[in-house]
């Protein structure tokens, strides 16, 4: 955009505070505003601003229970789980999976400078969330003799520092072409009269524009076709805070394609009616999830006739897109719907000290893609095994609990297999050693455990 347009922008949107601004600055300097805020969507910005800005809820809807796979009383005997396992190996099998983790995030609200994916989580090792996802994405690979390609979405705020970081771990023995990091958009931020904000004095504030902008930005960057051109079909997706997620899980991977599913989802049972966590259930007959903060009270704490929870899936964030669903979600334009928030912001003043402000920030949601598909899939998985968010400094979903479930999880994996491991001892399995308690089993010979306290298998 040139000088004359992006102030004839501005002009338009009654933005005069910025105008007189940019025109107060040394020449260098606009020329460095003009790079860094030139090609932001502006029209976008002030197009939802004028759609958005007060507090949504789902409005005169339908919402009825969804369908979903259920835990089966007997996996290890159960003839669809069985079907669908295989279904989900030949895919791997035939080099028809990539893997997308989705790492915009900074680590702030756990005290932690740096971006989240480089946060210390492991029990023992102390492995960081990108080392625990990358090195099972190793050893699938290693499994069937593939090259599973892994996706790392960064934003703006971490896309240096999260490459620096997988150079300076040689990629966690992953190979270096096999990993693609693309970063997300970004949209300004409007304070609550509608005007924009400077971060300092050559940057707007901006935000970034939520993981739905996880999807297109894959096709922006140019990987979406590249991925389809080289044969991959599916996409498994995560979020980078959730250490106990099963990377391109065989058996999802499988009911998803036997559902011949556009997008699939993995859902735990809530805890209870309070859980602040996103609902699976349908909206107008359609599959969808649907914000705890959306959804009235009468259906967030709606029982059913046995006294359970009635709307009972709660959301992981753990999905499968198929590519070619992407690719239509981009087609004519960016489909998903924008969403408006209001939240806090550490900007300047106008005297030019730090100040902390309340703006509305434009964000997509990735589970606003379901609706769109035509055919979908969900499927229960037991929270000990595979939901353990990191989204606070302590208390639920914080590094403790997330280390004390890694922990458990691996202790119960060698129970099964005939090995009692004490409470009191920190485990730590590596993904390189077992992906799954099967694995503990096949290899139940190789292990020589002692009585420490720490343990670590690998």
């Amino acid at each position: 955009m040139t000088e004359q347009e992006f102030l004839r922008t501005l002009e338009l949107f009654d933005q005069h505070h910025i105008i007189e601004h940019y025109r107060s600055l040394s020449f260098h300097r606009r020329q460095a505003f003009l790079v860094d805020n030139g090609e932001l969507d502006l029209h976008l910005a002030f197009k939802l601003y004028k759609k958005f800005c007060e507090a949504g809820t789902i409005g005169p809807v339908t919402i009825s229970p969804p369908d979903v796979i259920t835990i089966p009383k007997d996996a290890a005997h159960d003839a669809d789980a069985k079907a669908a396992h295989t279904e989900g190996v030949s895919l791997l099998r035939r080099q028809k999976v990539a893997a997308l983790i989705v790492a915009g995030g900074q680590g702030s609200r756990l005290g932690f400078d740096g971006p989240k994916g480089t946060f210390p989580l492991s029990p023992v090792k102390g492995k960081t969330l990108f080392q625990l996802l990358a090195e099972q994405v190793r050893a699938l690979s290693n499994r069937f003799s593939v090259t599973i390609p892994l996706l790392i979405m960064t934003s703006s705020d971490n896309h240096h520092d999260t490459i620096e970081f997988f150079k300076q771990n040689k990629f966690f023995g992953l190979e270096p072409q096999a990993v693609h990091f693309f970063s997300q958009g970004v949209l300004p931020a409007v304070s609550l009269e509608g005007k924009l904000i400077l971060k300092d004095k050559v940057h707007l504030y901006t935000s970034p524009n939520g993981h739905g902008g996880s999807l297109k930005a894959l096709s922006d960057s140019g990987l979406l076709s590249k991925m389809i051109e080289s044969g991959y079909e599916e996409l498994f997706y995560c979020q980078v805070d959730n250490p106990l997620v099963k990377i391109a899980d065989p058996l999802f991977l499988g009911y998803h394609r036997q559902a011949r599913s556009q997008v699939s989802t993995k859902v735990v049972r809530r805890r209870n009616v309070k859980e602040k966590v996103g609902v699976y259930l349908k909206l107008n007959g359609k599959d969808a999830i649907a914000e705890y903060s959306d959804l009235d009270e009468r259906y967030m704490s709606a029982l059913d006739e046995k006294g359970e929870i009635l709307y009972w899936a709660g959301n992981t964030a753990i999905h499968i897109f198929s590519l070619s669903f992407i690719k239509e979600l981009n087609r004519d334009g960016f489909a998903l719907p924008y969403h408006c928030a209001k939240k806090s912001a550490y900007v300047i003043s106008s005297d030019w000290e730090p100040a902390s402000i309340d703006v509305w920030k434009f964000e997509t949601f990735v589970f606003d893609a379901i609706p769109f598909a035509r055919t979908t899939c969900s499927m229960e998985v037991k929270r000990e095994d595979e939901f353990a968010p990191v989204k606070n400094k302590e208390g639920d979903d914080s590094p403790d609990t997330a280390r004390r479930a890694l922990s458990d999880l691996h202790r119960n994996w060698l129970f099964n297999a005939g090995i009692d491991v004490p409470k009191s001892s920190r485990l730590e399995i590596s993904p390189l050693f077992a992906l799954g308690p099967e694995d503990i089993s096949a290899r139940i010979d190789t292990l020589h455990i002692s009585s420490e306290s720490d343990i670590y298998i690998e």
